[in-house]
Parts: structure tokens; sequence; C-alpha cells
């Protein structure tokens, strides 16, 4: 498995109580959020044991996953579902894709 993936796990571990938050306002966004960043791990786990183009497949689609993600987060800070996102949450979001735009690249 690679490295990066615990690291997955413990940032959703990290936003998991941001989606319970967000969900007493916007139950949709929570839902969305949710799918998203279980689909990182997901698909990393995945394109892990893949071969060839299925591979690198796997890794794009957590890759998109990953920034929709960060984009529900954005959101609901934008709408005021919550006050702030959680220190060092950006930088944990920009070394998840760093490290999924090396492997597809």
């Amino acid at each position: 498995m690679l490295n990066i993936y615990p690291f997955i796990l413990e940032t959703l571990t990290i936003i998991q109580p941001i989606a319970e938050q967000i969900a007493k306002r916007d139950s949709g966004l929570a839902r969305q959020l949710r799918r998203a960043s279980s689909s990182i791990a997901l698909n990393v786990a995945e394109g892990t044991y893949s071969r060839g183009k299925n591979r690198s497949c796997r890794y794009q689609s957590a890759l998109g996953s990953a920034r929709e993600t960060l984009a529900c987060l954005e959101v609901a800070h934008a709408m005021g579902y919550i006050c702030d996102l959680p220190p060092g949450i950006v930088a944990r979001f920009d070394r998840i894709i760093g490290t999924l735009m090396k492997l597809i690249h």
C-alpha cells in the first residue's frame, strides 16, 4: 500500500466532525463531502492493486475526489456553515493532491 494511504485516512478522520457540523445546515453538501472524501481512499486502494491504464484512472479519480472534498469544505466555509477550515487542512490536501499528481505522471 502507498505511504499516502494512511495519511488520507488520518485526513478523513480530521474532517469527519466537520461533515457532521455541515450536515446540521446542509445535509446534501455533507453527503457530497462524505462521498468525495471516501472516494479518495477507495480509489487509491483500488489503484494500488491495479495495473496499466486502470491504475492511472483510479489515481485520477482519487485526485478529482480530493479536489472535490476540499471544494466542499471551502463552500461550507463560504456559506457560513463552518467558521474556519481546520488548521493545516489545506496543506494536507496539497500533499494528497501533489502525491496523486506525481503518481499519474
